[in-house]
């Protein structure tokens, strides 16, 4: 059973980076299903099909696609672990922060919250 008390910053990191990885490549591709593969039932109500394809075509447009993204900080709650990157994106030069927050559920990390800004 996983236990954000029982991991070290580079486990979590090592489990959740993937799952990152994952979301923002299904966002790129304004992929849905690929997009959300690994959120709570909770975030899969709020980001629907729709408003995925809303918020990708805004930032698309904006700044691009998101590019490389470096880790700054890791920060561990009684039930979750916020995760920090900095992120570049295609068309900005401007430095974006990348965040979000997982829950371990069922043996495995789910994403409860995520955000580019």
């Amino acid at each position: 059973m996983l236990t954000i008390e029982s991991l070290s910053d580079q486990q979590i990191l090592d489990a959740v980076e993937p799952i990152m990885d994952n979301l923002m490549a299904g966002s790129a591709a304004v992929d849905h299903a690929r997009h959300t593969r690994d959120f709570t039932p909770r975030m899969k109500c709020i980001v629907t099909a729709q408003r995925l394809e809303e918020i990708c075509a805004d930032y698309q447009q904006r700044i691009g696609h998101f590019g490389a993204r470096r880790f700054v900080a890791l920060f561990r709650r009684e039930q979750s672990v916020a995760v920090i990157w900095k992120q570049a994106c295609s068309k900005s030069t401007d430095e974006f922060v990348a965040e979000a927050v997982f829950v371990p559920q069922g043996g495995r990390w789910l994403v409860d919250h995520a955000m580019v800004f």
